[in-house]
């Protein structure tokens, strides 16, 4: 699939773009060859385990029936306790219970949870003993704006612990720094080593997506990444014949790679074409990296049906005229577009609305296009919330200490800590807006989503925790904002696959665990819900009527469904028009 492989490889890429499917294809193919191979995830949302239908988990594991094939799936939660221990262990029978609660509390956020997977990550770039015992390890990374902050930690912790003044809460007692020290700088050593790594990044045919790959290029190359690999995933085939939606997305993939940035266009480059069958399972994999003939699903016999549109919910959603609307999932399954389209329409029908990202790699103005009255739009942008937090804490702080004490203050500001306060101090701001108007949220996806509602959790407590109990009928949190059905309505975005749906499944598993009820859910760009004859498109939209059926009779309160589009949808109007009925495709 990619030949003359380094020792290590990453994979990353805009969410969807299927980092994962060639991650592992490409494991599971140089296994074959016997060659031993471990496989990496540093996805929060890993699926890893789902692709080779089999449990992963947080330890080096052997993949059922693959010989010489590892993984392991850093999971932040479990990563996170194990880091815990080790730093609250050696304390227990020494200090007090109360002193040993405090250290925990303060080890419980999303900040060391970050940091505590990323320790995991430099600790599999960097131990000799472990990486002897492979020919290559592959990583499966977090989608792209993370996976940059990741491959940039080495080198911020480095800084940071090389002035030695630093508050180092997050990274664990004293006496362990200059090991970490030693382990970061050597990460970063490996990580621009061109003989040692290769960096692919993965895109499809999609101007977004190939706008994010040479973005993630130009940043990785200014950080010392440039031994890069473009790899093009899920190409139509050429031979559309007849068919108007199968013309029109050969013609997108066509213009799309046409117009690809001239940098990235001088990359090696592999091109992998779309394929009927989901990428799931050993034998899937190995059709797959070897480029064989799919086993074709079975003919769906389902006999006409009606889906409900994106326009529907959008009805429900306005009658309040104003409250906060959330859109989560996965990497890449089109919760900027469906955000930018709900929020398009309500601005459409007269409303005041804010439409706001969480996402580093969201890119709302150009989904947009042009603006429209009523509607306005902004970033939380992470350095810049931090640029603004510190100078905050500097001017009420500051003005009252000495040169020391004010560089001491100066010195713990620059940690990469301070990320998490200030992210999340401009989310629960964008959630008050709410109360006056319609706020549309694009989140991360799901993994970090996730990590930020941890903050926001842990914040609810401590803030109930310290309250006098007369006033807590008085306290409204951001959490019992998000846990309020009537004031937020929470979206969660999918695609009418097997992975995808698992995987928000499992979202919303995770919501209901904090209290929050997802309001519905949107299965977008559905073959099935678009009309067209072409073999290879009837083939995909068969196999997915049963996962619009798990969806609607079994996970969603309120379903939407939005079709595959023959243009992408970019603009006000196209936007627009996704809340219209679609028309459906019976597969037969």
């Amino acid at each position: 699939m990619f030949p003359n492989l380094p020792k290590f490889v990453f994979f990353t890429g805009k969410g969807g773009v299927g980092k994962t499917s060639l991650a592992s294809a490409t494991a599971l193919s140089l296994a074959d060859q016997g060659k031993k191979i471990l496989l990496v995830s540093t996805d929060p949302a890993s699926n890893v385990g789902q692709v080779f239908e089999t449990e992963i988990g947080n330890r080096v594991t052997p993949v059922p029936r693959v010989a010489g094939l590892d993984a392991i799936e850093i999971n932040p939660e479990e990563a996170a306790a194990e880091y815990r221990e080790r730093i609250v262990g050696p304390m227990r029978g020494i200090l007090p219970e109360k002193v040993l609660n405090g250290i925990g509390e303060q080890l419980s956020g999303a900040c060391t949870i970050e940091i505590a997977a990323f320790d995991e990550f430099t600790e599999l770039l960097t131990d000799g003993d472990l990486i002897g015992r492979y020919d290559h390890v592959i990583f499966d990374t977090a989608p792209t704006g993370h996976t940059i902050r990741l491959l940039k930690l080495p080198g911020a912790w480095s800084g940071f612990l090389e002035s030695g003044k630093g508050d180092a809460s997050c990274l664990g007692p004293l006496a362990g720094l200059e090991k970490q020290r030693t382990r970061y700088a050597a990460a970063v050593e490996r990580l621009s080593d061109r003989d040692a790594t290769r960096l692919i990044l993965v895109a499809r045919p999609r101007p977004s997506a190939l706008a994010e790959a040479a973005r993630t290029s130009r940043e990785l190359a200014a950080i010392g990444i440039r031994n890069q690999q473009l790899a093009i995933n899920g190409v139509i085939p050429d031979e559309a014949g007849s068919d108007p939606l199968a013309t029109a997305l050969v013609h997108r993939d066509r213009a799309a790679l046409a117009a690809l940035d001239s940098d990235v266009a001088r990359l090696p480059r592999v091109t992998f074409p779309l394929r009927a069958e989901n990428l799931v399972g050993i034998e899937a994999l190995r059709r797959f990296a070897k480029d064989t003939p799919e086993q074709a699903p079975t003919p769906s016999t389902v006999q006409h049906q009606d889906f409900p549109n994106l326009g529907s919910l959008v009805d429900d959603i306005e009658r309040p005229g104003k409250g906060l609307v959330m859109f989560m999932g996965k990497g890449g399954v089109g919760k900027t577009t469906i955000a930018a389209a709900v929020a398009a329409e309500l601005a459409g029908r007269g409303h005041e609305v804010l439409l706001t990202t969480t996402d580093p790699a969201a890119h709302l103005a150009e989904t947009l296009g042009e603006m429209l009255p009523r509607l306005t739009i902004s970033r939380i942008d992470p350095a810049q919330e931090t640029a603004r937090y510190r100078d905050h804490v500097l001017e009420a702080k500051g003005k009252d200490l000495d040169a020391q004490a004010y560089a001491m203050l100066e010195e713990d500001l620059r940690s990469p800590c301070t990320e998490e306060i200030a992210v999340f101090q401009a989310f629960s701001r964008v959630i008050r807006e709410s109360t006056r108007h319609f706020v549309v949220i694009d989140t991360a996806p799901t993994g970090h989503t996730l990590l930020l509602l941890d903050a926001t959790g842990s914040y609810h407590r401590d803030i109930v925790r310290h309250t006098d109990p007369s006033a807590l009928g008085r306290m409204v949190t951001p959490m019992m904002r998000l846990q309020n059905a009537e004031q937020t309505k929470i979206l969660i975005v999918t695609l009418a696959e097997t992975t995808p749906v698992l995987e928000a499944m499992h979202l919303q598993h995770d919501l209901r665990r904090a209290g929050i009820e997802p309001w519905g859910w949107i299965v977008n760009s559905c073959l099935a819900a678009a009309p067209t004859t072409h073999p290879l498109l009837r083939q995909r939209a068969a196999s997915e009527f049963s996962q619009i059926d798990k969806v609607r009779e079994g996970l969603a309160k309120r379903l939407a469904v939005v079709p595959m589009q023959a243009e992408e949808p970019v603009g006000i109007e196209r936007l627009q028009a996704l809340c219209s009925t679609p028309k459906v495709h019976v597969a037969a």
